[in-house]
């Protein structure tokens, strides 16, 4: 364990560059986490780490800020040629536009540029910022392994690659193309490891491309967080919809809902709407301009409810759900921990919901017995 200290520290004690600060100020940031804390000088040296935290405690920011501070501290050589400096990946491609967003804010004003490199959108544009080459390339691992192989993407200069949500790469067996990726990355680089829980296949899967990580657990790394209200309601299969629709309407606040598949969340999805619940549904087999259009519209309130798979909601950062309901119940601690930090983030607290049917009670104490916590139960709808 790296020895480190996860206390807040004023954004404007770390002497940062005048144009980050600025965009730190203009979003009211004025601690940083802990997770921040913990890793700045790390990365900022240039180590290999690996980070644990909870789900929304600011891990995107943990990596983008001491590497921004870095590349304009130190700008490229001016004789050297254009190169891919960062490469980050995600597991999906609502993360990486996120992830590419938030670059775009902070580096705004300086000489750094990022493009988003992942599937459902046309892929000229992507080849064109890769051939650039921009600074920061935020890929999922599919779209980047296409380019790779038509030899548009290009990386013998790569100096940092950062893998974020990296346990969800491996659940979603993205570990193959990840390995595919990094054979072709130099061997010096520094390799960032982010994660929101970190089992033995995480440190396993690390020990592959990483040299002496440095690793770092802060705020409870790996369980849930505490400021997470935990609840469950005992309802027949049959019932779920009709009780979940009868608490929306009399909660305040956003809800994300997540269902096992992707007819379940088309079939939750109608239903809702049809007892007048303002809702969209979000999957793998909607095209990226659905889903982008999905979640900009429960972004604005258009929609109040998000019915999602597990793989569609992903690295969903959107500030403010007050709710997240187990519409069908998770398959393992790990998705728990994910599906539930989609609330209560920055600091904020928030209501995880779990709906169980009679056959999925013992499935429900597994869960519990691993995470060390009970849910409690329920008001009646």
């Amino acid at each position: 364990m790296a020895p480190h200290d996860p206390t807040p520290l004023d954004f404007s004690a770390l002497d940062l560059d005048r144009r980050l600060y600025e965009a730190i100020e203009t979003r009211g940031f004025l601690k940083t986490t802990p997770i921040q804390s913990a890793t700045f000088s790390l990365i900022q040296q240039g180590l290999d780490v690996i980070a644990c935290a909870q789900t929304g405690t600011g891990k995107t920011l943990a990596f983008l800020l001491p590497l921004l501070q870095r590349f304009l501290l130190a700008p490229a050589d001016a004789g050297r040629r254009p190169s891919t400096r960062v490469l980050v990946l995600a597991p999906t491609r609502e993360l990486a536009s996120q992830i590419e967003d938030d670059f775009t804010g902070f580096a705004y004003g300086t000489h750094l540029s990022s493009i988003a490199v992942y599937g459902g959108v046309g892929a000229n544009a992507q080849a064109q910022g890769l051939r650039a080459p921009a600074d920061f390339v935020v890929a999922t691992p599919g779209r980047l392994l296409d380019h790779l192989r038509a030899g548009i993407a290009r990386f013998e200069d790569l100096e940092v690659l950062v893998l974020d949500e990296a346990d969800r790469m491996l659940d979603m067996g993205f570990w193959p193309d990840v390995r595919r990726i990094v054979s072709d990355l130099p061997v010096g680089r520094q390799t960032l490891f982010f994660s929101a829980t970190m089992s033995d296949d995480v440190f396993r899967s690390a020990a592959q491309i990483m040299r002496d990580p440095r690793i770092v657990r802060v705020g409870g790394g790996g369980g849930v967080a505490e400021n997470i209200t935990h609840c469950v309601r005992h309802v027949g299969s049959d019932d779920k919809a009709t009780w979940l629709a009868a608490f929306l309407h009399r909660s305040r606040g956003s809800a994300l809902v997540f269902t096992r598949t992707k007819r379940g969340a088309d079939r939750l999805g109608r239903r809702l709407a049809a007892a007048g619940v303002r809702c969209a549904a979000i999957h793998g087999d909607l095209t990226q301009g659905q889903r982008t259009e999905a979640i900009e519209g429960f972004r604005s309130g258009r929609f109040t409810t998000l019915v999602a798979t597990d793989i569609a909601a992903r690295g969903l950062d959107i500030d403010g759900i007050s709710h997240v309901v187990n519409y069908d119940l998770p398959d393992s601690a790990d998705s728990y921990i994910h599906r539930v930090g989609r609330t209560a983030r920055a600091e904020t607290t928030g209501i995880a919901l779990t709906l169980v049917a009679v056959e999925e009670q013992d499935a429900l104490r597994t869960i519990e017995r691993s995470l060390k916590i009970r849910l409690q139960d329920a008001q009646p709808a």
